[in-house]
């Protein structure tokens, strides 16, 4: 595990720094304020389904299903949520990251990190959750699902994470009506999308981004 170092964001929520990619986990204008943005916003909101699998690709600090999870409880929705992450992080970072005044939020993330691997866990009623200790590229399913968090490190950081074998992989995935939602809005990951057999659209992004992307599997499109 390379060196990690605890930042905090410019909306008041703590973020991980790895020196030897010279890489944040979120943005440095705000992680809770993006990972709002990027995947509750523009994909958790914007699938309409009454039962919803998603893959998010990055666990991470476990952001983004802490997020999923609180949306959740204002909705009947049924989920199911699995999280890949080939390398989660260290106990003593994950204790830091959680030192926040919010209590529910406390709870919360200290239930997602607690839970084993490998497994299906009910959260609460109508959510499970299984994290799957698993690189992308070795990941097999017979599962679909229809929305995928794609929070892989930026393209010129992980470049492997960014190529037609992962888009092609994802799309495979994806049910028809299907929907991806990254950050990024690079013109090359747009191509790459497209060449996969997305339909993708520019929308606008969080702060500090001006736009990203969202992609959908059309029906038939490839």
């Amino acid at each position: 595990m390379m060196p990690i170092k605890i930042i905090h964001t410019k909306d008041g929520s703590k973020s991980l720094f790895l020196p030897e990619l010279n890489e944040t986990y979120h943005s440095k204008f705000g992680a809770k304020t993006e990972s709002e943005h990027v995947f509750i916003q523009a994909g958790y909101q914007y699938v309409t389904k009454q039962e919803i699998r998603i893959l998010e690709i990055g666990f991470g600090t476990g952001l983004n299903v802490l997020l999923t999870y609180l949306a959740h409880l204002h909705d009947e929705r049924k989920i199911y949520y699995e999280s890949l992450e080939k390398y989660p992080l260290p106990a003593d970072i994950i204790k830091e990251i959680n030192e926040v005044d919010d209590e529910q939020m406390k709870q919360i993330f200290n239930l997602l990190h607690s839970v084993p691997w490998q497994e299906d866990v009910t959260l609460r009623e109508r959510f499970v959750l299984y994290k799957n200790k698993v690189d992308l590229l070795d990941f097999e399913s017979q599962k679909m699902f229809d929305l995928i968090y794609f929070d892989a490190f930026a393209p010129d950081k992980q470049p492997e994470m960014w190529t037609q074998e992962v888009f092609d992989k994802m799309y495979k995935y994806l049910s028809e009506g299907g929907v991806l939602v990254t950050y990024s809005a690079k013109g090359s990951v747009r191509r790459t999308m497209q060449a996969a057999g997305f339909t993708v659209e520019r929308i606008p992004g969080p702060p500090g981004k001006r736009e990203m992307l969202r992609a959908v599997k059309v029906a038939c499109s490839k």
